[in-house]
């Protein structure tokens, strides 16, 4: 079964963590949030602080001229193109799709290994209950 719809109008079924939620919050008020927050953080406890400094520094917050940059590529944001947009959805659904074909694979995979080692089981079973009425 295909499904037609786009990712936008997908309801996102994963619940972010806290963690996730401030660091949306933070971009969506830009690189001076990020500053606030980090300032703070030396103020209240100075490794939280450390800590969202170095952040800010390996995710490329630190020297990029926005916060929302980081964000521009999630599924449902929009670019503001439509035709950019709807190769973007079509691009993430294929993709989707290539992902439940695989996970389907694995799971067939890990069915026909678990047969085939009860098989084994099996015969090694017979082998030994006809080895024992033998002696």
């Amino acid at each position: 079964m295909t499904s037609t719809a786009t990712v936008e109008q997908i309801p996102q079924t994963r619940k972010e963590g806290w963690f996730a939620t401030a660091e949306n919050w933070l971009d969506e008020k830009g690189k001076g949030a990020w500053i606030v927050a980090m300032i703070l953080g030396f103020i209240l406890f100075w490794p939280v602080g450390l800590a969202i400094l170095l952040y800010m520094i390996w995710s490329k917050r630190m020297f990029s001229k926005s916060c929302k940059s980081h964000r521009s590529f999630k599924a449902g944001v929009s670019s503001g193109n439509s035709a950019f947009d709807a190769y973007k959805a079509e691009t993430l659904q294929r993709l989707e799709d290539e992902q439940r074909n695989f996970e389907d694979f694995l799971t067939r995979l890990r069915d026909a290994k678990d047969k085939a080692e009860f098989d084994d089981f099996m015969s090694e079973r017979a082998k030994a209950a006809k080895a024992e009425k033998s002696e």
